[in-house]
């Protein structure tokens, strides 16, 4: 059976020729659970008691579960690739199913979606479905990505799809940081690094790697899956081909990346390379390799990745109730990330989801800064550099793959761009860390273009405001232990809390406690 035709049970009203667009729906019935009332011995009622069946235990796994409620309705909902930015007269297109990475033109790749057939149902429809998900352990529904399947690979079988349950990561409320540090009353971090191999990328190689099991199944030439990293790409490529028993070939900048990030690959079985170079020379011999040999390539140049991605800006959306914020602050570096947010927000716009979408600012290193340097040329002919080393270390590319994806995004929400030095993103690194985070360099690099935009006056004290941390903070505690000792040539490390070193007798640490408690006193 094709995979047009095999669909979820959970999708059959979606049949348009059985169900017309609700125009004013109902609250859905699926995010309610039966709800019964307790009575008192005098007849009186008391508060609601939730209950819920639950369900029978039996051998089958959660994916044979999907396979028992499949619907034999006829999917309506497809994709494609077709050439960036092309006009509208383009005619050039091509099956998900092609392993092609580059347009005719030697351009980058787009996913593009049947829009008019994602608009046959209203944004309040498309509302009430995904909320209904949330939470769930129902297949792939579990996943924040594969919660929005229509809107992601709709033609893909359940049974391909390569999960972990990615996604639905926490909006933290920085309530003290904003308070303390910038006056802001409504900032918040989104957590894409609480994920299964701690970073943002889970959610784009979920839906590369799920593909790529789809293609093996068809018998299309792909031996293994292969990537350039900076660390993270290279830690969810593994992990996911791991799960579905896919070889995985890495190739990693020689001593440029943490040692929580190289172990990754490693203890996943990845086949790593050490090459001495930077990222950019790895991702030119991994483009030259996947060229010559069937192996599928996985970088951010593969447009599959951003249709994962861009799941994050609509649980944004979401987790505010389905209103946008003013501003998202996302760190970029091979800036696939910047245009997955826009292109995120904007099918939610387009859907009716939501009325507007937020401006966006791409946040860069100063030591790796091209669209930066970019951006305040106006726009000018875009320059390629060299990237100095940074700690923001997934993020020093000096010669982005996605340049024009990340400059259409940010022209189209009349975005901004912004840069850290190496001591601006180690200081809000510690802030933020200071008042309960646990943040990696690359949202130091966010937190301070929120600072120089606050500083400004541009971005106000009451806007609605999400950091996007890219990254877990304990991938990167080498740079923590380096800043906190004070062992970071030529920066002040002005915010560094280092242990305090005492001889083991009462008085003496009676002593430094009593000065302690007395600094806190004064400070408060």
């Amino acid at each position: 059976m094709s995979s047009s035709s095999l669909f979820n049970a959970s999708l059959s009203p979606l049949n348009p020729n059985q169900h017309p667009i609700r125009r004013h729906p109902s609250p859905s019935l699926l995010r309610h659970r039966p709800v019964a009332v307790s009575c008192t011995s005098d007849g009186n009622t008391t508060s609601p008691i939730e209950t819920s069946v639950k369900p029978r235990r039996t051998e089958n796994t959660i994916r044979d579960d999907a396979r028992l409620h499949r619907s034999t309705a006829v999917n309506p909902f497809s994709a494609r690739y077709v050439p960036f930015n092309a006009p509208p007269n383009s005619s050039e297109h091509y099956s998900l199913d092609e392993i092609v990475y580059r347009s005719r033109s030697g351009g980058l790749l787009d996913v593009e979606h049947d829009m008019d057939a994602l608009k046959h149902f209203d944004g309040a429809y498309w509302r009430d479905l995904f909320d209904s998900r949330v939470g769930k352990s129902t297949w792939p529904y579990g996943s924040g990505v594969w919660s929005k399947k229509e809107w992601v690979l709709p033609e893909i079988d359940d049974d391909d799809i390569v999960s972990a349950f990615e996604g639905n990561s926490n909006l933290f409320w920085a309530e003290r940081f904003g308070k303390q540090f910038l006056e802001m009353n409504d900032l918040w971090v989104k957590h894409c690094g609480i994920s299964h191999t701690g970073s943002f990328k889970d959610l784009g190689m979920t839906v590369l790697v799920s593909q790529v099991n789809r293609l093996r199944k068809m018998n299309r030439p792909v031996v293994g899956v292969g990537c350039a990293s900076t660390g993270d790409t290279s830690a969810a490529l593994s992990a996911y081909c791991a799960a579905a028993g896919i070889p995985s070939i890495v190739f990693l900048p020689a001593n440029k990346i943490s040692m929580a990030q190289l172990v990754q690959p490693i203890a996943n079985g990845a086949f790593v390379l050490s090459i001495d170079s930077d990222f950019d020379g790895c991702m030119k011999l991994i483009r030259e390799v996947t060229s010559e040999l069937p192996i599928y390539l996985a970088n951010s140049l593969n447009s599959l990745r951003l249709e994962g991605q861009k799941t994050a800006a609509i649980e944004i959306l979401q987790q505010f109730d389905w209103q946008a914020p003013e501003w998202v602050i996302v760190p970029g570096g091979n800036l696939g990330n910047i245009y997955a947010f826009y292109k995120g927000f904007k099918m939610c716009q387009e859907l009716g989801l939501v009325d507007r979408i937020p401006r966006l600012v791409c946040a860069q290193a100063a030591n790796a800064n091209p669209l930066y340097l970019h951006y305040k040329s106006g726009w000018k002919d875009f320059k390629p550099m060299t990237a100095s080393t940074t700690f923001a270390s997934a993020i020093q590319i000096g010669d982005p793959v996605s340049i024009d994806r990340a400059v259409y995004a940010l022209k189209q929400c009349d975005g901004i761009v912004e840069e850290a030095t190496e001591e601006e993103l180690m200081d809000a690194m510690a802030q933020a860390d200071s008042t309960g985070m646990f943040i990696c360099p690359h949202t130091g690099v966010a937190l301070t273009a929120l600072f120089k935009l606050r500083k400004q006056g541009v971005i106000a004290p009451t806007d609605r405001t999400v950091v996007v941390s890219t990254a877990h903070g304990l991938k990167f505690t080498q740079s923590k232990v380096d800043y906190h000792s004070k062992a970071i040539p030529d920066m002040a490390c002005r915010f560094s809390n280092p242990p305090v070193e005492v001889k083991a007798d009462f008085g003496a640490v009676m002593d430094v406690l009593k000065s302690y408690l007395g600094s806190q006193k004064l400070r408060s």
